[in-house]
């Protein structure tokens, strides 16, 4: 079983929730993918939780971690996943620490990156040059 993250502006419109789901339901059923992880810093994190919601009803087998860049301060926020060594990395580093920890693992990566520059964009770029395949839902397909 394959694992896929995701990246995208934290301004995300709501209306790529339709390619979104199209993309997951690709990656679910042709591309082997049965783990999700999902970072917690904006809207399309939260717009990929939604749809993985959604779509844990047609897919029970789908596990989706919500991976935490700090340290849980709040009893509620036990649920989320912290990855190891977490707690003693600098709040300024944590998401990016965080990041490259979820390319590390995943297979796929779906972003929705429009502008070049920015977190979305840079993570983008280092999930290529490792060789993940990229699904950018501003283009056309996957790389």
């Amino acid at each position: 079983m394959k694992t896929c993250t995701f990246f995208g502006h934290r301004d995300c419109p709501e209306s790529v929730l339709v390619d979104l789901r199209q993309a997951l339901r690709e990656l679910i059923e042709r591309q082997d993918v049965g783990a999700f992880l999902v970072g917690e810093q904006g809207m399309f994190d939260r717009l990929a939780c939604r749809a993985l919601e959604e779509m844990k009803g047609e897919f029970p087998h789908i596990r989706v971690e919500i991976v935490a860049a700090y340290f849980p301060r709040r009893k509620e926020e036990g649920e989320r996943v912290l990855p190891e060594g977490m707690e003693s990395v600098p709040a300024r580093y944590a998401i990016d620490r965080r990041n490259r920890w979820m390319i590390a693992r995943a297979d796929h990566v779906v972003c929705y990156v429009k502008r070049g520059w920015g977190g979305a964009a840079k993570y983008m770029e280092v999930a290529r040059r490792r060789g993940k395949a990229v699904w950018n839902l501003c283009e056309s397909g996957k790389e």
